[in-house]
């Protein structure tokens, strides 16, 4: 079966989904945004629903998400510390991506996702 022809270009300029694949294409990082549109999460919350990613990977991931203003980390002087993590308005332009991304691993992988 062929994908009909695309006449106009799917990206503005070429490098745009380079961009956004360079901030959410790591392994474990939509996974971790997917938790966050929940509310706020401390990092043990995110390392037990997410389960299989190092303690190291993800903090390497929500420092990445960070530094591209897709996240917020807010850290609490309580005994025992105490960390959260938000996403800003920017990481919440990003729920119709993973919207997307989840109808369609629906409609291709249904055994995966039920």
């Amino acid at each position: 079966m062929n994908a009909t022809p695309i006449t106009q270009p799917i990206e503005p300029k070429v490098g745009c989904i380079a961009t956004a694949m360079e901030i959410i294409g790591n392994k474990w990082t939509a996974l971790i945004l997917r938790d966050l549109f929940s509310g706020p999460k401390r990092f043990s919350e995110l390392e037990k629903s997410i389960g299989g990613c190092s303690p190291r990977t993800l903090s390497q991931r929500l420092d990445d998400l960070e530094e591209h203003g897709i996240i917020t980390k807010q850290s609490f002087a309580e005994v025992p510390p105490r960390t959260e993590y938000t996403l800003t308005s920017k990481g919440e332009d990003l729920l119709p991506i993973l919207q997307q991304m989840a109808a369609w691993g629906t409609k291709y992988s249904q055994p995966l996702c039920d």
